[in-house]
């Protein structure tokens, strides 16, 4: 995300946060146009979803939602009164992680309420990291598609391992797996992926989905077919990348995304404490 853009949509946050006992809280109103949801009702799915997720975690909805009514000024110059909800910080980082993750703001938003500090420099990191772990889980969901597929077209597991160890030797100009494991330290007992860097996880997933798509689309069988499938839309990736200056098997290795996924549940359960005291007593 352009670093102008998170800039605006910092100030914009920032502008609409009120305090109560010392207690940061954005009214569901607010927050509802600062995500960009047009509908109150499309925007209160939202934060039922939450509200199951806050208790999921076992919280108590009530010290992070609770509701309020509030007069409002119509275009009349008459005034009514809405329902509304006084938001904690943990509050609104469940609304960002259970609303659509197409709108540039759920994808700010996700790293704003997860920061206690307001420096832009953290939240740039942990959007970054937030996209990461976005793009490992694409993978393993069109990695997994692709081992439903190839078992209903005649290979096996092993068969499958075979494809997408050969898809890697070309993404990565020759090197296999193994290799690539041994070049950036990693466990052998651990997926290569998880200490891949975005961009090359991304263009794993693409050429991924490009094989799935091909497989369904021209009803491809056995290993063979699907190997050299599987072949050419890496080869194509990596082209892609080789004409951006990006060479995959070059690129550094970034930090095990488990342990990022364990900090963001530890990062979680500090957002919840911190923001545990009643807004409303």
């Amino acid at each position: 995300m352009d670093k102008e853009i998170i800039t605006k949509l910092q100030k914009s946050f920032e502008d609409f946060v009120r305090e109560a006992d010392g207690i940061e809280f954005w009214f569901a109103r607010d927050l509802q146009k600062l995500l960009g949801y047009d509908k109150w009702e499309n925007f209160l799915n939202v934060i039922d979803k939450a509200k199951i997720a806050c208790k999921n975690s076992e919280h108590d909805s009530k010290d992070h939602f609770p509701e309020v009514r509030k007069m409002v000024e119509l275009g009349s110059g008459a005034k009514r009164e809405i329902d509304d909800f006084m938001l904690t910080r943990y509050a609104c980082y469940l609304i960002a992680q259970n609303g659509d993750p197409r709108k540039e703001e759920i994808a700010f938003a996700q790293s704003y309420f997860a920061v206690q500090t307001r420096k832009q420099e953290l939240i740039e990191q942990r959007i970054a990291l937030i996209e990461r772990l976005n793009a490992r889980q694409k993978l393993v969901a069109s990695e997994t598609e692709l081992s439903k597929l190839i078992f209903e077209h005649g290979v096996d597991y092993n068969g499958f391992a075979r494809i997408r160890s050969k898809g890697d030797q070309v993404l990565f100009g020759g090197h296999t797996t193994a290799q690539m494991k041994s070049k950036l330290s990693v466990p052998q007992n651990r997926p290569l992926a998880d200490f891949l860097p975005t961009i090359t996880i991304t263009a794993k997933n693409l050429a991924t989905e490009i094989t799935n798509f091909n497989v369904k689309k021209n009803v491809l069988k056995g290993e063979d077919s699907i190997t050299k499938e599987h072949i050419r839309n890496n080869a194509d990736v990596r082209g892609l990348l080789s004409n951006r200056g990006i060479t995959p098997e070059k690129l550094p290795p970034e930090e095990d995304i488990q342990k990022l996924e364990r900090n963001v549940k530890k990062n979680e359960k500090q957002i919840a404490k911190s923001s545990k005291k009643k807004l409303l007593d």
